[in-house]
C-alpha cells in the first residue's frame, strides 16, 4: 500500500486486560490504533490482514494464542453530524465505549438507545453483532458507518441495507468478516416524540417499582434506569466474574417445532416471528437441562442466568468452550434444538 508512517507492534502481548472473560491468552502482535494512518501503517508493517480486530473484548472467547496481528480499535470522539427538529445524527468513533454513548445521548435528552443501556463493548463492534436488548436492535437506530477496507486501503461508507443486519448478525460476520475496520458509526436519535419500548414484561415490572410514577409516559431516561437495574440483577459484573454475556443466541425455529416443544412444556417461552418462525429462550432451554449454577472445574453456568457462561477464576478458553459444547449437546438431545454461539471464539490452543 506504500504508506510511509510507521508503527511498532508489541509482541506476545497478554490479552487478559483486553477482554471480559478473564482467560489467559496472548497475541502474536498487538497495536492500538486511533487513526486511519495508524491502521494502514500497522497492516503494511505486518504484511497481511489482521488476525483479530479488537474492540471492548466483550463478545470474544480467546483460546490461548491469537496468531497474526491484533488491532485494538481506539478511535474516539462523539460528534453531532446533523440536526433537524425531530432527529439528531451522532457520529461516534469505533472505540467509544457503548454504554458511555448511551448515557451521553440520554444526558442530551435524546431517545433511541435507552433499551440498549449497559451492553458492554464498543460502538465499532455494535453493527458487527447488531447488538440488541429488550425489543430494540442496533439496526433500529443505525444510519450509516465508515469502515476502512484493509485490502484496498480505501474508506467505504455502509448504509443500513449494505450491512445486511439480521438477528445478532451482519455482513461483517459473513462475507465481510475481517476485511473491514469500522472507524465511525452514525446513529439516528430522536429529539422529541420518543418511541418508548416497554413490551418486555421485565421493563414494565421495573417501571411499576417507581421509575416513572411522576410521569404519565416514561421517558427514555426511565427506560434506561429500568434496563440497567434488570441487567445488573441478572448478569454478573465481568470484573468480578469473567463472562461475555449471553453465550448462545436465542434459537429461531419453525413454528411447528416450537409447537411441539409447547406440547410437552406448556410454560416454554415462545415468541412468534413475522416470517412464520418462532424464537425460543435459550436460557430457559438450558435451565430445563439442569445447567444453571453447574460447574465443570472453574467454568460454569451463572446461577442467576444459565445462558451466561462464567469463569470462576483460572478457567481456560478451552474449558469454557468445552462447557458450552456440552450445554448445546444436552439441549439438542432433549429438545432437538441446535444452539448457536453468540460469543466469537478467537485464536487457537497455545
Amino acid at each position: 500500500m506504500g504508506r510511509s508512517t510507521s508503527v511498532s507492534a508489541a509482541h506476545e502481548v497478554d490479552l487478559k486486560p483486553y477482554h471480559t472473560f478473564g482467560v489467559e491468552a496472548k497475541a502474536e502482535a498487538f497495536v492500538s490504533v486511533s487513526s486511519v494512518t495508524e491502521v494502514l501503517a500497522a497492516v503494511d508493517a505486518y504484511g497481511g490482514m489482521p488476525g483479530l480486530i479488537l474492540g471492548g473484548g466483550s463478545n470474544i472467547l480467546p483460546l490461548g494464542y491469537v496468531p497474526g496481528l491484533t488491532l485494538h480499535n481506539q478511535f474516539g470522539g462523539i460528534e453531532v453530524a446533523a440536526e433537524q427538529a425531530d432527529w439528531a445524527w451522532w457520529s461516534v468513533g469505533g472505540g467509544v465505549v457503548w454504554h458511555e454513548l448511551v448515557m451521553a445521548s440520554l444526558s442530551a435528552g435524546l431517545g433511541g438507545l435507552e433499551n440498549l443501556a449497559l451492553i458492554p463493548g464498543s460502538a465499532g463492534a455494535a453493527p458487527i453483532q447488531n447488538i440488541g436488548a429488550y425489543g430494540v436492535e442496533l439496526k433500529d437506530v443505525f444510519s450509516r458507518l465508515e469502515a476502512l477496507d484493509l485490502i484496498t486501503g480505501e474508506t467505504v461508507v455502509f448504509e443500513a441495507a449494505d450491512c445486511q443486519f439480521g438477528y445478532r448478525d451482519s455482513y461483517f460476520k459473513k462475507e465481510g468478516k475481517g476485511r473491514y475496520f469500522i472507524t465511525r458509526v452514525v446513529i439516528k436519535l430522536s429529539v422529541k416524540d420518543h418511541l418508548i419500548r416497554t413490551e418486555y414484561g421485565a421493563i414494565r415490572d421495573e417501571l411499576q417499582r417507581g421509575y416513572s410514577q411522576s410521569y404519565p409516559q416514561p421517558r427514555p431516561q426511565d427506560i434506561a434506569r429500568a434496563v440497567i437495574s434488570i441487567r445488573s440483577s441478572k448478569l454478573p459484573d465481568w470484573r468480578v466474574l469473567g463472562n461475555a454475556g449471553s453465550f448462545f443466541k436465542n434459537p429461531v425455529v419453525p413454528i411447528e417445532a416450537a409447537g411441539r416443544i409447547r406440547e410437552g412444556y406448556p410454560q416454554a417461552p415462545v415468541y412468534p416471528q413475522s416470517d412464520g418462525t418462532a424464537k425460543l429462550a435459550a436460557g430457559w432451554l438450558i435451565d430445563q437441562c439442569g445447567w444453571r449454577g453447574q460447574r465443570r472445574g472453574q467454568a460454569g453456568c451463572y446461577e442467576k442466568q444459565a445462558l451466561v457462561l462464567v469463569n470462576h477464576g483460572g478457567a481456560t478458553g478451552a474449558e469454557i468452550l468445552a462447557l458450552g459444547d456440552a450445554v448445546a449437546a444436552s439441549v439438542y438431545e432433549r429438545f432437538g434444538v441446535a444452539l448457536e454461539r453468540e460469543v466469537n471464539v478467537v485464536g487457537q490452543l497455545a
